[in-house]
């Protein structure tokens, strides 16, 4: 056996080990997923299983019950899920548009304090959003906008300060070259048609980057929602619904259907990574290369 076949051996082990290791990882990251499918398709009614924590996995007998109760008018959760998809869509929307445009007016446009800008933005956001949750809370309590009407102040919240995370964002937009810009606007292009017909369209991957990151947020999110929307269950999303439920003293009857009902939360977002993964690393990677 010459050198270059026993190089060959040693990196055919060398990857063995590698996807032997990955797919034990996957197994373990897999596990807590798996666990909450199997107790979603386990009944909750006493005369047929336990419905509250058990010692084991597969249901005795499936039952699709949970999801019945779901979708019935016994309980708010579609309610709740269309509060979430409602905030999480204006969200996304709202965060990218104002991003794209921050971003590229920095990466672009060269102004008096523009330097002095990033670093005051790049300090405030190293301090944590808990520090405003108090005054964020009076402020919108001014306007009708908690309880009943937290839905609008949630977005309104959201999509308020999106600006100031720029950063990957403008790191995509600086390695699309400037010349591309200057080229357009000496054959008549505005800054606003430069913008949308020429840059957007090359800025594909952080578009989408930007609006699943967008998307998540608010999709995921429990400590605000549940400061605001505190004492209305009409205007909670899935996330303090469904922590509402374990609360219950029922909790017998309510743990099988808190775990269907985060298998439902889980799907749309596991479906968009799924099917927009590629652009999702390609913008992570694209607006890492320049800051």
């Amino acid at each position: 056996m010459n050198k270059e076949d026993k190089n060959k051996n040693k990196l055919s082990g060398s990857n063995t080990g590698s996807y032997i290791l990955l797919v034990l990882i996957s197994i373990i990251w897999l596990f807590p997923f798996f666990g909450l499918v199997m107790t979603a398709f386990r009944s909750y009614d006493p005369k047929v299983e336990y419905g509250g924590m058990v010692n084991y996995l597969i249901p005795k007998h499936f039952s699709m019950d949970n999801f019945r109760f779901l979708f019935s008018g016994q309980s708010n959760f579609l309610l709740w899920y269309r509060n979430t998809l409602i905030i999480a869509i204006f969200v996304a929307i709202g965060n990218t548009i104002m991003i794209l445009c921050v971003s590229y007016a920095l990466s672009r446009m060269r102004f008096k304090g523009r330097e002095l800008l990033m670093r005051f933005w790049l300090v405030l956001g190293m301090f944590p959003g808990f520090l405003t949750m108090i005054c964020l809370y009076f402020l919108l309590k001014q306007f009708g906008l908690t309880q009943a009407g937290a839905v609008p102040g949630l977005i309104l919240i959201s999509v308020a300060s999106s600006g100031m995370g720029y950063y990957v964002c403008k790191g995509y937009f600086d390695t699309i070259p400037m010349a591309l810009d200057e080229a357009a606007m000496i054959d008549g292009a505005t800054r606003a048609r430069v913008f949308f017909i020429l840059t957007i369209p090359m800025a594909k991957p952080i578009v989408i980057y930007t609006a699943l990151v967008a998307f998540m947020a608010p999709w995921c999110d429990f400590v605000f929602a549940s400061y605001v929307a505190f004492g209305n269950d009409k205007s909670y999303n899935v996330a303090v619904g469904l922590q509402r439920w374990v609360w219950t003293n029922d909790y017998q009857g309510y743990f099988t259907r808190f775990c269907a009902g985060g298998l439902l939360v889980a799907i749309p977002v596991t479906l968009l990574f799924i099917f927009l993964q590629k652009y999702y690393v390609e913008g992570v990677t694209g607006g890492a290369v320049k800051g």
